[in-house]
């Protein structure tokens, strides 16, 4: 490990606690939360002020559904301005095709919720915060890790008020694709080749617009559309390290290119006036090849970046939180945490991680031989050309989409709150 901190250099003022988590995304709160109901002590750090953020992932899948089902909060949570849909859909050969089908799941949510994350997050943070061993601290950036005989026993951040010190039995990085926690525990990384970057924007929704949750897919370039109820979150799908030029060729032409895709008249795109309402997303699929070292471990994004495609990322982030909070909570309460409850966390996931990874990059875009032009150099994946020849494979689809390779379940007592 480097840029570590040893322990008789800790910063005052000194938190202690059995984990601290680095990041208040879907991964760190659910894993918080879950800890904390557990009866763990636990401290979420997150760098931002608040969770208001666009253009994050805001597909709340069944298996994430589930989980709040399992936690007694489904109803509630469900009482938050959402749009469901049952099926996704894309255009393939010039027809509207279904590629995913959740009608046959088996869970008490049989969709997906469509949900901005800041909804998500402020909803967890709010039950997390019912338990008085939780904590989360907004506004705190971690600077470095705290070693001890060859262990991280924590990390040193800084604050609103100034840097401190969280002493804990364990680390736990849910910082994301750009994780500082995995980048200062020097974890290898094996990185995946994409072909393609997301172009991420909004669009008026207007009365006669198509009853289309997601899954616009137009016969030469990707197009995916997302209903927000008064706006479209729309995603264009690029060739890697195109933006450039892309933007030098101008906003007309930009323009031209989203109304050839999309199922929208060439007008609607003239409210695309300036290149700030367009937001890039950097497509990168890659992951640690040991999720862990002594007393830091990291899960979601930090462990595993994952395409867009499918919207998968944030459950796959869930689902690690759930099998990290049934694997350590009771050793991280009963403070006999060992390198091997560490290394069960990353066989539980191993698969699913490597197996929807490997079905992102099946499905991904191909690029035709001698396209340079951004309208003209895709093609739509063998994968969907199949969906779309067999209809009832899209009820597969939609179980490996709905509920991924290995849907978790809460495998740990669970206590009400006590503030």
């Amino acid at each position: 490990m480097t840029d570590a901190v040893p322990s008789a250099d800790l910063i005052a003022p000194l938190l202690e606690t059995r984990c601290c988590i680095v990041g208040a995304g879907p991964a760190g709160l659910m894993l918080g939360y879950l800890l904390a109901r557990a009866g763990v002590d636990v401290v979420v750090l997150e760098k931002h002020e608040d969770f208001l953020r666009d253009f994050r992932g805001d597909t709340i899948h069944p298996s994430t559904l589930e989980i709040m089902n399992q936690l007694g909060l489904l109803e509630a949570f469900l009482q938050l301005p959402h749009q469901k849909a049952y099926q996704l859909h894309a255009e393939i050969g010039g027809r509207s095709v279904t590629i995913a089908d959740f009608s046959r799941l088996p869970c008490k949510a049989k969709f997906i919720a469509f949900m901005p994350q800041w909804d998500f997050l402020d909803f967890l943070a709010e039950k997390a915060a019912e338990f008085s061993n939780f904590r989360l601290i907004m506004d705190a950036e971690i600077n470095d890790l705290v070693r001890e005989d060859g262990a991280v026993k924590g990390i040193v951040a800084c604050g609103a008020e100034g840097p401190f010190t969280v002493r804990a039995d364990l680390v736990v990085g849910a910082d994301g694709r750009n994780s500082t926690v995995r980048q200062k525990a020097a974890m290898p990384v094996q990185s995946f080749g994409t072909p393609t970057d997301v172009l991420w924007m909004k669009l008026t929704h207007l009365p006669d617009d198509p009853v289309q949750a997601m899954g616009h897919v137009g016969p030469k370039q990707g197009f995916v559309m997302i209903d927000r109820d008064d706006y479209w979150q729309c995603g264009y799908i690029i060739r890697k390290q195109s933006f450039d030029d892309l933007k030098a060729q101008g906003l007309p032409r930009f323009r031209q290119l989203l109304a050839e895709a999309a199922p929208f008249p060439a007008q609607r795109f003239e409210e695309i006036t300036d290149w700030d309402q367009v937001h890039l997303l950097s497509v990168r699929v890659d992951r640690l090849k040991q999720w862990w070292k002594p007393g830091v471990l990291c899960i979601g994004d930090a462990a595993h970046a994952m395409s867009p495609i499918g919207g998968i990322g944030v459950n796959l982030a869930v689902q690690d939180a759930v099998a990290a909070a049934n694997i350590l909570a009771g050793p991280l309460r009963e403070k006999r945490l060992t390198a091997r409850h560490l290394a069960r966390v990353q066989r539980r996931r191993s698969f699913p991680t490597w197996a929807t990874q490997r079905l992102q990059l099946m499905m991904r875009k191909r690029r035709r031989r001698g396209g340079t032009d951004a309208a003209e150099r895709t093609q739509t994946s063998g994968v969907m050309q199949k969906i779309a020849r067999r209809p009832w494979l899209a009820h597969v689809a939609g179980r490996l989409i709905g509920l991924g390779f290995r849907p978790e379940r809460i495998e740990l007592p669970l206590q009400q709150p006590h503030l």
